[in-house]
């Protein structure tokens, strides 16, 4: 039994009506995915602005000189810090060994002498063991 094909004028299969339910046509709807894309992308910068307002650049800028370790149970940090003309900050210390875990940490608060903009700061952390390395997390405000 041989099997007969109808085609269309084009060379597309002709399909009985109604049978395989409604056919598509080529052109597919585009503008509703393009709209929420462009949703999606204004409300990402939006709320990317207002979180880089409120966490990023700050006018408390810290900056490691150096550090020491005098003891096994101790680490010495130097850093500086820039501020607003006579405004105290509040620094964020931590030590860490040397495969990067954190040994002790201290919340610091460091003073300007009259109205400089820049301090320099020595401030030890206690550690639990011996570390290497020393880092300021981020200056804020004192309150």
């Amino acid at each position: 039994m041989s099997e007969t094909r109808a085609t269309a004028t084009d060379g597309s299969p002709v399909f009985p009506p109604g049978r395989y339910g409604r056919r598509r046509s080529g052109r597919r709807r585009r503008a509703l995915p393009t709209i929420l894309l462009a949703l999606v992308i204004a409300g990402s910068v939006l709320v990317s602005v207002r979180l880089y307002h409120q966490y990023g650049q700050t006018d408390y800028q810290a900056q490691i000189v150096g550090w020491n370790t005098p003891s096994d149970a101790q680490l010495t940090i130097r850093f500086t810090v820039r501020v607003p003309a006579g405004r105290a900050a509040s620094c964020t210390l931590r030590a860490r060994d040397f495969d990067g875990n954190t040994l002790g940490q201290r919340d610091v608060v460091v003073r300007p002498a009259g109205d400089a903009t820049t301090i320099e700061a020595e401030e030890t952390v206690s550690t639990t063991a011996r570390a290497v390395v020393g880092d300021v997390l981020g200056c804020a405000p004192a309150l």
